[in-house]
């Protein structure tokens, strides 16, 4: 037991190193620094620093899977807050876009674009009944990654609500029904 909450401090604290400095800033002695932990803690539990990144990777991905659950009699406005609070609680978001544009440089790191919710967003595309929900669920997903990336860090930045306003779930609960549609 003791060890999954060790190995869960480690990977917070390279969740955190990542969004604020991005995967340059990921080192195994700046991740023992960021988690209060003695120097070699990290390196003890993940030899090398691509398993440090596999490692946050499956972190992220444990707590999108929680994160997701979406309502059957408000799919849209269930989805709708669980974006508002990726964007509000913005450095999970930001550390696992930074993952995934390394994992485009370096293909031993493949593994890590496993994790994109696209089993739920199939799963939900049975639910409203599309004739091809493997198909509708790649698409939803690939939408709502857009949407995600398009409100953090592109020019919905700038000009979309304040991320946690009622406006902000409002707005992203309109894109998400139009994408709902069949």
């Amino acid at each position: 037991m003791r060890s999954t909450v060790r190995k869960d401090l480690i990977t917070d604290a390279a969740i955190q190193l990542v969004a604020e400095q991005g995967m340059r800033g990921l080192t195994h002695r700046a991740v023992d620094r960021q988690a209060g932990l003695p120097e070699g803690s990290t390196s003890a539990y993940f030899r090398t620093r691509k398993a440090l990144i596999e490692g946050f990777v499956a972190r992220l991905a444990d707590q999108e899977r929680l994160d997701v659950v979406p309502d059957p009699d408000d799919v849209a406005g269930s989805i709708a807050r669980t974006l508002d609070s990726w964007l509000v609680e913005r450095n999970r978001t930001l550390a696992r876009y930074a993952a995934m544009l390394e994992a485009t440089h370096h293909p031993e790191l493949k593994s890590i674009m496993v994790h994109s919710p696209r089993e739920q967003a199939t799963a939900i595309a049975k639910m409203l009944g599309h004739e091809d929900p493997e198909r509708a669920g790649a698409h939803f997903t690939a939408f709502l990654e857009g949407l995600l990336f398009y409100r953090l860090v592109g020019g919905g930045s700038t000009v979309g609500p304040e991320p946690g306003t009622e406006e902000s779930v409002r707005d992203l609960r309109k894109a998400v029904e139009k994408a709902l549609r069949p």
